[in-house]
């Protein structure tokens, strides 16, 4: 009589001879819509408006690669390391918030930076919770378990920064009354020129409903390139303002950022690794975003470079975001040809 032979705990990863790791355990094959042996995401009438939006923008993706359970985070984390870190990154933040509101930092700063902090950053939490909009549409449709936990975690951080962003407001509005902030954001993200080519890109971004081309827009063009002037220029012209803690929060945040930015070039590596021809599908997606991209940032250039000391010209800024986003592409292993200019520039 044969004996059927008794399979490891494992055997969801194949015909492999080590143990999966933590990362791996806690991430493979969690999404229920793609289960094995289905005809359709959903249980449902296979016509059903539910799995014809997943057939269409998933499985009709032209990004297509044999087997997206292969692709692996950098980072490899999981729900418990990632609350781990933030945790840690939490307490450093609440330290720094703590300090500096008992030494009245707010109410040193010069008109003239209250007033860059009015018009750039506390209306920069609407842009980036349409960024989290899109990141999340990307973990709810994408092809694997493994890119679905990278992006919600990037999710949560979107969030975090998001939250950061609403806290300052409401402080610098208690400490500087008169001054706009906490009253005018929704306006000014609706209505100031500085803003529209940043709201124009994310509102479009929220209406890509291919998951690979919210993917390469969001992650791979729009953020990288927005990051540099709301994270990078930003804080480097808060600290030259005496905004040390506008400077300090800006550094913690853009770990979050450089996660992200790590992630996703591996994501568009493996995937054209996987498929050579998936690069050509990466750069018509990258070339399109990167225009609107572009203008964003030519629209919110003049209201960094309208800083009192240590304002950057309004090419430099355009220069330095270009720069962020070729170093994410050349890390996928995209490096393309110089972005169109955005008109007038």
């Amino acid at each position: 009589m044969t004996t059927a032979k008794r399979r490891r705990t494992w055997s969801a990863f194949g015909e492999t001879r080590r143990v999966p790791s933590e990362y791996e355990v806690m991430t493979h094959e969690t999404n229920w819509t793609l289960r094995a042996g289905r005809k359709v995401p959903f249980e449902q009438n296979p016509s059903s408006p539910a799995n014809l939006w997943f057939l269409t923008y998933r499985e009709g993706s032209p990004l297509k690669v044999d087997d997206w359970n292969a692709f692996r985070d950098p980072d490899q984390l999981t729900y418990r390391t990632y609350v781990g870190l933030q945790d840690d990154e939490e307490t450093k933040a609440e330290g720094l918030l703590t300090q500096y509101a008992e030494a009245g930092a707010d109410a040193t700063l010069s008109e003239g930076w209250v007033s860059v902090l009015g018009r750039l950053f506390a209306p920069a939490r609407y842009p980036l919770h349409g960024a989290q909009q899109v990141q999340a549409y990307i973990g709810h449709i994408a092809p694997s378990s493994y890119i679905t936990n990278a992006s919600a975690f990037a999710t949560a951080d979107l969030l975090r920064r998001v939250t950061r962003i609403a806290y300052r407001t409401r402080e610098l509005q208690l400490a500087r009354p008169g001054s706009g902030i906490g009253e005018r954001e929704r306006v000014i993200w609706e209505d100031d020129p500085a803003w529209q080519g940043a709201r124009k890109a994310v509102e479009t971004a929220l209406i890509a409903y291919d998951w690979a081309e919210a993917f390469t827009a969001i992650d791979l063009v729009l953020l990288p390139t927005l990051d540099d002037v709301l994270l990078t220029q930003f804080g480097a012209v808060a600290r030259a303002n005496g905004d040390e803690l506008a400077w300090h929060l800006s550094s913690l945040l853009a770990a979050d950022a450089r996660r992200r930015e790590r992630w996703s070039a591996a994501l568009a590596a493996f995937a054209i690794d996987q498929r050579p021809g998936n690069i050509d599908v990466l750069r018509k997606w990258i070339d399109r975003w990167s225009v609107r991209a572009d203008e964003a940032v030519a629209a919110l250039a003049p209201a960094l470079a309208s800083a009192p000391q240590g304002a950057p010209s309004v090419d430099d800024v355009l220069d330095s975001a270009r720069a962020a986003r070729a170093r994410v592409l050349d890390a996928a292993g995209l490096g393309l040809h110089p972005a169109v200019p955005a008109a007038g520039v």
